[in-house]
């Protein structure tokens, strides 16, 4: 499965009923809750990767994209937008866009 491809299927279950998908139940509880789900999972994946286990580790890596794209769907933010920023970010090195984000704050 690729990222367009969750997406595709988050887009389509949101469409369908709260009592029938997790996906339009948890868009219909608010942005909050999707962002709240997001830092659990992060939490999650960051314990796993810390603790070595690999198969946690992919288990909540899975979760972790998925809620981070039920957040950007929430919030109407085509997985697009987010791949153009990335591509954007690639014409310098990884520590020069870091360094030009600190100026702009």
């Amino acid at each position: 499965m690729t990222l367009d491809e969750l997406e595709s299927r988050i887009a389509l279950r949101a469409a369908a009923s709260p009592d029938e998908s997790y996906t339009a139940k948890l868009i219909s509880r608010g942005m909050e809750k999707c962002a709240q789900k997001v830092g659990e999972e992060a939490t999650e994946a960051v314990i796993a990767a810390v603790t070595g286990n690999r198969t946690e580790l992919v288990k909540e890596s899975a979760d972790l994209l998925y809620h981070l794209l039920v957040v950007l769907k929430a919030a109407d933010i085509p997985l697009s937008e987010v791949m153009a920023e990335l591509d954007a970010r690639t014409a310098q090195s990884g520590l020069a866009e870091k360094a030009s984000r600190k100026d702009q704050n």
